[in-house]
């Protein structure tokens, strides 16, 4: 070892009392010796093997350093007094050694601790935005997209599954927008054909109209081919109205070649598709069976069919009388069917148009319903509820339209007013319950001797009228006569007396359009006086009204053809003859008596009957 004065000697082994142990740190060859002075103050360095940086480290640990305690530097080394002084060693040696952590060990683990928690923060906020905002984005899209906003779209960052999950909500998102908007226009269409159909059902009561309105507002909802409404008519399903039934007839389904529209359909209750559905009142669907064509129905490859019932009916059709009896020709458990053909696309009708259907088939039944309950009061306003014949109402329209008619066309209109012979005496002896049975009575007689264009009236009390258009006074006269025989020949039985039978006649008064007057009231006010002169002639008989005297009538004849005056503006007709001849005008007692100097023309003249396109028929027309 070195001493201080740069000379080496060799340093005796140290006593037992200096001898320390020796761990392997202190023969670690990275070991520093410090020799300290042993003068008096401040300890010195008498000589070192310690790097100057470190040196003053050293000396500060080894004052602390007592006995063989060991201490440590604040660079990471570590400090022993190995050899203290003593005999044969004279200054105190100071080992130190490297320590085999490195300096500031803590403190680098706790900086790297943070670290590496700043960089796990760092990760974690990273991954939560990759991660998450996807999630957050397709969480508001959701939101936006129940609130109604169907044009909401997620952003698509990635393939991953948010990329794909991002994708199909996109897809959802679009096609739920796709359908929402053919709701919306089959909403829209079928509100427009429902408001069309209510006002028309609100407008008129023309029921092959309304039935055309709702048959074609069912197929434009519903997206058919084509389609019918039928009605039941004794047993037997007929067409109302149909649309698109063109072509789809075979030549064995029973219809006639001309018949294709609606006049071809034809079903019986219980026959064939919509026959069954009549019969048992339970709607159908479904496809047609090729090998069978069913008789009156046309060919088809899908179809819906609906019945409808009165409104006020049972709800269960099962609940009608006859409602099992499903045979053909049986009895209908619905007023008619509403049937659809061949939805387009070729896909079968689903439920949704079943139960569009069957609101379409409600607005039918209402409006068949509604039109026969319309037609039910109309006739009840004009007819009589004892015999069932036209009231006095209906006869004052009546003979103002047939006395127009007659007088357009130059036709001839016979009136007949009958009263039955001393009806009072019936009404007396035998009540007003036989005299009611009596007037019901000779009412169905009147209609059995009449025509289908004849119109029957009781007037009033025992007071009929009967109009017999296109009837002279001979024709008339016929009929008088035979409902004379007809009342005359057989006394009317009345139940309410035991089956007693009272003999009644009848006095007939007849009047002519034009012979006997020139309006309605007129010739109904003729017969009326030729009624009273049957009855002061002994009854039981008739009597023509009086001819009235034609009044004079001035006639101007009106040639066919016409000429350029010499002033150059036309004018309607002209003479046949010298162009230089005058025209004439005459006065005749009849329509006959035509002017000599004119030739056949057409003559149009004003008469009893008011204006007309001809000259009226001779008196002795063809009757009955």
């Amino acid at each position: 070892m070195t001493g201080p004065a740069g000379t080496s000697a060799r340093s005796p082994p140290p006593s037992r009392s200096t001898r320390v142990s020796s761990p392997a740190w202190r023969r670690s060859p990275a070991s520093r010796v410090t020799l300290l002075d042993d003068a008096p103050g401040p300890v010195g360095v008498a000589h070192t093997t310690e790097a100057p940086a470190v040196r003053d480290g050293v000396l500060a640990a080894a004052r602390r350093a007592a006995g063989d305690r060991v201490t440590g530097t604040g660079d990471g080394r570590y400090v022993s007094a190995v050899v203290l002084p003593g005999p044969g060693q004279p200054l105190p040696l100071v080992l130190s050694v490297p320590s085999e952590q490195p300096p500031n060990l803590y403190a680098s683990l706790v900086g790297a601790v943070v670290l590496a928690g700043l960089l796990a923060v760092a990760a974690a906020w990273r991954l939560a935005r990759v991660t998450t905002r996807p999630l957050v984005e397709l969480a508001g899209a959701a939101d936006r997209v129940a609130h109604g906003d169907l044009g909401t779209r997620v952003p698509v960052r990635s393939r991953d599954e948010l990329g794909r999950l991002a994708g199909a909500f996109n897809r959802m998102t679009r096609e739920t927008g796709i359908y929402v908007q053919a709701l919306t226009s089959s909403r829209d269409q079928l509100r427009g054909h429902l408001a069309v159909l209510g006002d028309t059902l609100a407008s008129t009561h023309d029921l092959q109209r309304i039935l055309r309105v709702i048959l074609h507002s069912a197929i434009a909802a519903t997206g058919a081919r084509a389609g019918a409404v039928l009605l039941v008519d004794g047993g037997v399903l007929v067409g109302q109205c149909a649309e698109g039934l063109d072509g789809r007839w075979s030549p064995d389904a029973g219809a006639e070649p001309e018949a294709t529209g609606a006049a071809g359909l034809r079903v019986p209750v219980g026959g064939g598709i919509v026959g069954a559905v009549a019969a048992t009142g339970q709607p159908r669907r479904g496809r047609a069976d090729p090998a069978t064509d069913p008789i009156g129905e046309p060919r088809c490859e899908t179809y819906v069919a609906v019945p409808f019932a009165n409104p006020g009916g049972p709800a269960d059709p099962a609940t009608r009388p006859g409602a099992d009896q499903g045979g053909p020709g049986g009895p209908a458990a619905a007023l008619g069917v509403l049937v659809l053909y061949d939805r387009l696309g070729g896909d079968e009708f689903d439920d949704d148009d079943l139960d569009t259907l069957r609101t379409f088939a409600g607005h039918a039944a209402v409006a068949v319903d509604n039109v026969r309950v319309h037609e039910e009061a109309q006739r009840l306003s004009l007819t009589d509820p004892l015999t069932g014949l036209w009231n006095y109402r209906y006869l004052r329209e009546s003979i103002r339209r047939e006395v127009e008619r007659a007088s357009r066309f130059g036709r001839m209109l016979s009136v007949l007013a009958l009263d039955l012979d001393r009806f009072k005496e019936v009404n007396d002896t035998w009540g007003h319950a036989a005299g009611d049975a009596v007037l019901a009575e000779f009412a169905r007689r009147v209609r059995g001797e009449i025509r289908e264009v004849d119109l029957a009236f009781r007037q009033g009390g025992e007071e009929f009228v009967v109009l017999l258009p296109e009837t002279d006074a001979r024709g008339a006269a016929i009929v008088a006569e035979r409902l004379n025989a007809a009342t005359r020949d057989a006394p009317i039985p009345v139940g309410t007396h035991g089956g007693v039978r009272i003999g009644v006649t009848v006095s007939v008064g007849i009047a002519v359009y034009p012979d006997h007057a020139s309006t309605g009231q007129q010739v109904l006010d003729a017969a009326d006086d030729a009624l009273y002169a049957a009855k002061a002639a002994g009854r039981d008989t008739w009597r023509l009204a009086e001819v009235r005297p034609w009044p004079p009538v001035e006639e101007l004849a009106v040639p066919a053809g016409s000429v350029s005056p010499a002033d150059g503006l036309p004018r309607a007709g002209a003479p046949i003859g010298p162009p230089d001849a005058p025209h004439r005008a005459g006065v005749a007692d009849h329509p006959a008596d035509l002017d000599a100097g004119w030739s056949d023309a057409p003559v149009a003249r004003s008469g009893p009957g008011g204006a007309s396109s001809g000259p009226h028929p001779s008196q002795h027309g063809r009757g009955r």
